[in-house]
């Protein structure tokens, strides 16, 4: 009798966990196939996602959620109650790239939209939030339909604009914890398209960098370019300022500290014989630091004004630094809480399905920051899914193909093996949460 409960007890959880996977794989041949492809061929630029985001709340409602719209422009928030129990937010970001999509696809986005700034633009999922909303669509229907195994309140955060890193300070400030459940624990995902599928990324502390983006203006005065001495050059006085930033992070940061300043725009004139009376640069600074980010920060400033000073500019004619309008500060993963979902993903899907000390190849920026900073109070967990066949990769490992990068108009993932596997793994890791114990702190 002993033996039989015991075998008993083993096999349910396992059996459990298939119907989990077998249900996923159905409801992405009923639903989320036709919901992705859908998405992919009509992308929206950020603060633009309006089509995406009515068809996101309607997916929610039909699942039983409470919905309200526009919420930080263009987002979407849906509150699924079952019980008394923890709170858990579940995000996905929902903007599209200003792209011509060249990936060869069938389903290949053909759409062009007028961007904020005014101008009309190709768009394209070049970095899979078509993936990230449909899988958060399949989580909210699975967890409708699993109530019997969770108590709480779920809040599904569809949130524009982050590509432009501004979409989730907006939901902030337009009270997303004020207005609604304030969560316990906040979770995302972001599919790899440098990841083989099956596979998860996760991994507690730093999981993505801080970005900013950085304007610098730079007032001269205009003269002929053959008499220089009649002007102030703000292009001889821009290249100044971009060879001395290169000393931010050479030398004036640690060398055991991560950072970057990479200058992607500099625009000045319009004729040869011409010096113009301004000159604009467009930066971004990236960090692994929150101190670190300040002190490039502050050091930008300083650099562009003194620069303009050992040029003999006047105190009201300086360089002008514009920061904080598409920033984002570094995601840090909570560690109770991924060491929890850690051995949760590991029952799931086995220890080799986890890849859980991945080096950092870039520095990526992930406004899901903003969620979880530690004002908040909210801890958080930011994983990423598999997009790319593990055949694939090798091959390119080899030299034999190149994978295209997220924000390429070459971009793809797998979306079957994908989302699949994102809804099945943020769906285990709500119902860990929200199951016996209620609470990553929980045995």
């Amino acid at each position: 009798m002993i033996g039989s409960a015991m075998a008993l007890a083993l096999f349910a959880p396992a059996q459990a966990q298939d119907a989990l996977g077998k249900a996923v794989a159905s409801d992405y041949d009923a639903k989320l196939e036709k919901l992705f492809l859908d998405f992919h061929a009509n992308p929206e630029l950020s603060f633009k996602e309006t089509r995406t985001a009515k068809i996101i709340a309607a997916e929610l409602r039909a699942a039983g959620a409470t919905v309200t719209e526009g919420v930080g422009v263009t987002g979407v928030v849906g509150i699924m109650k079952n019980g008394d129990g923890p709170v858990i937010m579940v995000r996905a970001d929902m903007d599209g790239l200003p792209l011509a999509e060249d990936s060869g696809l069938p389903y290949a986005s053909k759409v062009r939209q007028v961007d904020i700034d005014g101008t009309e633009k190709p768009v394209m999922h070049a970095c899979g939030h078509d993936t990230h909303i449909t899988s958060m669509i399949g989580t909210a229907r699975r967890l409708a339909a699993m109530k019997d195994q969770w108590k709480g309140t779920v809040v599904f955060v569809a949130q524009p604009a982050e590509e432009r890193i501004g979409g989730a300070a907006k939901m902030m400030q337009d009270g997303l914890y004020t207005r609604f459940p304030k969560p316990d624990y906040a979770l995302a995902f972001h599919v790899s398209a440098g990841t083989p599928t099956g596979k998860i990324e996760i991994q507690p502390g730093l999981t993505a960098s801080s970005s900013d983006s950085v304007d610098i203006t730079i007032f001269g005065v205009g003269t002929h370019g053959a008499y220089p001495h009649m002007g102030k050059d703000p292009i001889v006085m821009g290249a100044e300022i971009v060879m001395a930033l290169q000393t931010l992070v050479s030398r004036e940061i640690s060398p055991l500290e991560a950072g970057v300043v990479t200058v992607g725009s500099f625009h000045s004139g319009f004729k040869h014989n011409i010096i113009s009376d301004k000159a604009e640069l467009q930066l971004t600074v990236r960090s692994n630091d929150n101190a670190v980010r300040q002190k490039l920060l502050d050091g930008i400033k300083r650099i562009a004004e003194n620069v303009g000073r050992l040029n003999g500019l006047p105190e009201d004619k300086l360089p002008q630094v514009k920061v904080g309008f598409e920033s984002t500060p570094v995601t840090v993963n909570d560690k109770p809480l991924t060491e929890r979902i850690t051995k949760t993903f590991a029952k799931r899907f086995g220890e080799a399905a986890l890849l859980t000390s991945e080096p950092q190849t870039g520095m990526g920026a992930e406004d899901f920051a903003y969620f979880v900073a530690p004002n908040t109070d909210v801890p958080g967990l930011y994983f990423n899914v598999g997009g790319t066949p593990q055949a694939d990769i090798d091959a390119a490992r080899a030299g034999k193909l190149t994978l295209p990068a997220h924000h390429s108009p070459f971009f793809k993932v797998m979306p079957r093996e994908s989302i699949t596997l994102a809804t099945e793994a943020m769906v285990t890791a709500v119902i860990d949460l929200l199951g016996p114990g209620n609470g990553p702190t929980a045995d």
